[in-house]
């Protein structure tokens, strides 16, 4: 049995395509890093069909995803004659993970209108309102 499950960041906005029989092809790459000191491994992503059309907005630069799927790997000749090879993903399932970093916001102060709680032995600490 030929299966990966990998989390990253994907590293370009998702590429979403049609095969001449009409069906999508979602392409994207995520990148496995795997610490400071070892390098980052990029694999190339494929999801096919109707969820490939549905997730195509939602998988954009930096977001981070959890992917399964089988492994294969490419190997080509680049135009200036160097054996080239990639690790390419066939996506069976991939779930979202969290928001992308660039969409981050930084909290806002609260304004001095917001309520207090009438629970006088409720801790100010307490992270959630």
């Amino acid at each position: 049995m030929n299966s990966i499950f990998l989390a990253g960041s994907l590293g370009r906005d998702a590429e979403l395509r049609h095969l001449p029989n009409g069906d999508a092809v979602l392409n994207f790459s995520v990148a496995d890093s795997a610490g400071r000191d070892k390098p980052t491994i990029w694999w190339n992503c494929q999801l096919f069909g109707k969820r490939a059309e549905a997730l195509a907005q939602y998988l954009t630069k930096g977001q981070a995803v959890a992917v399964s799927g089988s492994v294969s790997e490419r190997e080509w000749t680049d135009k200036d004659g160097n054996t080239k090879k990639s690790m390419n993903v066939r996506v069976n399932e991939v779930a979202l993970q969290g928001k992308r970093e660039e969409a981050k916001t930084v909290p806002t102060a609260k304004s001095a209108s917001t309520p207090r709680s009438n629970f006088p032995d409720m801790d100010d600490d307490i992270p959630f309102n």
